[in-house]
């Protein structure tokens, strides 16, 4: 535990050892009421400030405290707003929109590209009347075929000399770039928060069946999806 904790005792050292290069109506700025300062910033200044002989009443501790934990709690609760904000809302609510799922969306699109994803993604900002992202998000998916040939291509080239992981499966690589573009795709168009219910999975089924049909048939096309390099 001790070690896990250096790198944090060590942050901490640094921004301390800079405020003590400050004056005393400097470091006071840090307590005040509305600072934007962050708690941790505001703890070391008070400390500091304690060190160099400064005397605070019970009060001033007590405002000084609750400031910090007025910071911490602010700093938890758009934490919690970022990871909702990341979070696949699915409900059982028969009033709900229904929408297909992103998490199926996400699967269909690493494994069988961004081409049958982007389908399923446009049809629900269809669906949610956001029409731009809808037509950019059709185009997203069929323009990232010639990326994805180029990006694999010069993986592999670069390959020969770098033995990293994103030059071992290029292929898986790449795809899984697509598929993170199209998950911000749907974070940054799709309301926050929004529930919804998981329409049928036949229309997306449907939609793989028919894209497996044609990378099999046009494997030169989609040379640059790993189903092609397992079927070679």
């Amino acid at each position: 535990m001790g070690i896990l904790k250096c790198p944090f005792i060590f942050k901490a050292m640094v921004k301390k050892s800079v405020l003590r290069k400050l004056s005393d109506p400097e470091l006071e700025n840090y307590l005040r009421k509305g600072n934007r300062f962050t708690p941790e910033a505001v703890q070391m200044a008070f400390e500091v400030l304690g060190e160099r002989g400064k005397i605070f009443r019970e009060q001033e501790k007590s405002q000084i405290q609750q400031i910090i934990q007025h910071k911490k709690a602010q700093e938890d609760l758009k934490l919690q707003e970022e990871q909702e904000m990341w979070k696949d809302h699915i409900t059982e609510d028969p009033t709900a929109i229904q929408l297909f799922s992103r998490n199926a969306i996400l699967m269909i699109s690493f494994i069988l590209g961004t081409i049958p994803g982007s389908i399923l993604l446009g049809i629900n900002f269809i669906k949610l009347k956001k029409y731009a992202p809808a037509v950019f998000t059709f185009i997203f998916g069929f323009l990232y075929l010639p990326v994805q040939h180029f990006l694999v291509s010069f993986l592999y080239k670069i390959g020969t000399q770098n033995t990293s992981r994103l030059t071992r499966n290029p292929e898986l690589s790449v795809g899984g770039i697509g598929m993170l573009i199209l998950l911000i795709l749907s974070v940054s168009f799709t309301p926050k928060k929004l529930p919804y219910r998981a329409a049928s999975y036949i229309v997306p089924i449907l939609i793989s069946v028919l894209m497996i049909v044609i990378i099999y048939t046009f494997q030169d096309l989609f040379s640059s999806y790993f189903l092609v390099r397992l079927a070679r």
